[in-house]
């Protein structure tokens, strides 16, 4: 059967497929457009699958608030040109509705045939993240290359500072709220370093525990969010910043 180049031109109208992609399954499927879209679709499945493990270094932070929840959504691709492509973006925009309004599974859900389609157009391996918290003083913020960005919860409603912290957590990075929340695995690691560097520079027995103890206590703070210096007023923490109100949970994602 003669393929028309009419043909090939509608389907890739539907697609955004290349021509020759287009042709070759309208072939395959004896000009059917309905079965080319389906072996079209399969093929970008399976194309997906064997480029799974390609790294994805770049993408987009979304961030939304509505009510007593604030959504984060991390969407991955291979390069910066995806990143910005308007479809791309649309499905993370997308996701973040869906998650406020039905949870991140749901969210997830639907962004797996889009992200699929999308594959099949733009050839790029992609994955996606979704996170919702809860609370009533809830802030978001994302640094203006779209890169990355966060969302805070504040036990007492004040929008401005839950943004402010919001934006200290996307420049500062922090790890945990607090200092004793720093799982203890890490500092025990952290510690067997500690010990060696202190044996290598043949620090006396009797100040070895008291550096320790000091090298413990600074760790813990520079990861921990209410000690870091406030991003805004560096004569600050965050946590006198905040002057009573406390952060009772954080995301941050960053591409």
């Amino acid at each position: 059967m003669t393929i028309t180049a009419a043909q090939v031109n509608e389907l890739r109208k539907k697609t955004g497929i290349s021509m020759m992609q287009c042709k070759k399954a309208l072939e395959e499927a004896g000009g059917d457009e309905t079965k080319a879209m389906e072996i079209l679709r399969k093929k970008g499945a399976a194309k997906a699958a064997e480029k799974s493990d390609r790294e994805t270094s770049e993408g987009i932070v979304v961030t939304k608030v509505d009510g007593n929840k604030a959504v984060i959504v991390g969407l991955y691709c291979e390069t910066d040109f995806v990143a910005k492509n308007e479809e791309f973006v649309a499905v993370a925009n997308q996701a973040a509705e869906t998650a406020l309004a039905s949870g991140v599974d749901a969210a997830k859900e639907e962004a797996e045939p889009a992200l699929k389609e999308l594959f099949t157009k733009l050839g790029e391996n992609m994955s996606i993240e979704v996170d919702v918290i809860e609370g009533e003083g809830l802030g978001d913020y994302v640094h203006t290359n779209g890169k990355v960005g966060a969302i805070v919860g504040l036990t007492g409603e004040d929008a401005d500072k839950a943004r402010d912290v919001a934006m200290h957590i996307t420049a500062m990075n922090p790890v945990v709220v607090s200092p004793d929340d720093l799982p203890e695995d890490v500092v025990v690691k952290e510690r067997e370093i500690w010990s060696e560097q202190l044996k290598n520079e043949g620090k006396p027995a009797e100040i070895v525990d008291k550096i320790m103890e000091g090298k413990e206590k600074k760790f813990r703070e520079e990861a921990a969010l209410i000690k870091q210096s406030f991003v805004k007023n560096g004569e600050q923490t965050v946590e006198q910043y905040l002057e009573g109100n406390t952060v009772t949970s954080f995301v941050r994602k960053a591409v």
